[in-house]
């Protein structure tokens, strides 16, 4: 799954949970390719969206924001 895909995903999750979801893709100057998703009151760090996510970044990934793989 890249980026793009999970925050597709996620965005759908919040509309069925009813929980405020948003991908700011800037993180302190500008730079780069990084930027923070925050579900509800949580939040973790996605990499380039256009680039594939590892099994080992998306479980922590998942795990910042208290998620499992069954609920995407």
């Amino acid at each position: 799954m890249n980026g793009n895909e999970f925050l597709k995903k996620l965005k759908k999750l919040a509309k069925t949970r009813g929980v405020d979801m948003a991908y700011v893709n800037t993180r302190g100057t500008g730079k780069g390719s990084h930027g923070t998703v925050y579900f509800g009151g949580r939040r973790t760090t996605l990499k380039d969206p256009r680039k594939e996510i590892g099994p080992g970044l998306l479980k922590s990934m998942l795990d910042d924001l208290d998620l499992t793989r069954d609920d995407l």
